[in-house]
């Protein structure tokens, strides 16, 4: 892997699956969870779609955007998500740019199962290089719960 947790997230412009152009750009302003996977309709992958689908609802409520990446085609996605009911966009990477400035390509040209929590800023807050599709995230949820600063009532007197 090319980037550590407290980098900048690289700069990048692919296409959401509408065809549109996405880039970092996009990413600023919002706590961020942006999670690459290896294919489409693979049954690992639709268990780590359908557990961020589910998942959302308290994603949305921590106030974190969640985008699904790989390197299949805006076709493939819109498909993909049309299957599974998917509730959030998923970025194509068809060319593989992002993958090969992140160091995350496989032997097979595929992106390897990584995902990256950003700040507002786009800075790699965390990075789970080993991710179980089922749970991973809840486990995400719970990073994130930690982040937030808890607010300590002053004592009275």
């Amino acid at each position: 892997m090319k980037v550590i947790e407290g980098d900048q997230f690289p700069d990048f412009s692919i296409l959401d699956e509408d065809g549109k152009r996405f880039s970092l750009e996009n990413l600023k302003g919002r706590t961020t969870v942006l999670y690459f996977y290896p294919k489409d309709e693979t049954s690992g992958c639709t268990k780590e779609a359908c557990s961020f689908r589910d998942s959302l609802k308290r994603f949305e409520g921590l106030g974190v955007a969640v985008y699904g990446a790989s390197v299949d085609s805006p076709e493939s996605h819109r498909a993909f998500k049309a299957h599974y009911n998917i509730n959030f966009m998923l970025l194509s990477d068809q060319n593989r740019m992002l993958v090969d400035k992140l160091g995350i390509k496989t032997l097979f040209g595929t992106a390897s199962r990584v995902t990256f929590v950003l700040d507002k800023n786009t800075k790699i807050l965390k990075i789970y290089p080993h991710v179980a599709p089922d749970y991973h995230p809840l486990e995400i949820i719970k990073f994130l719960e930690i982040q937030k600063p808890i607010n300590i009532p002053k004592a009275t007197q």
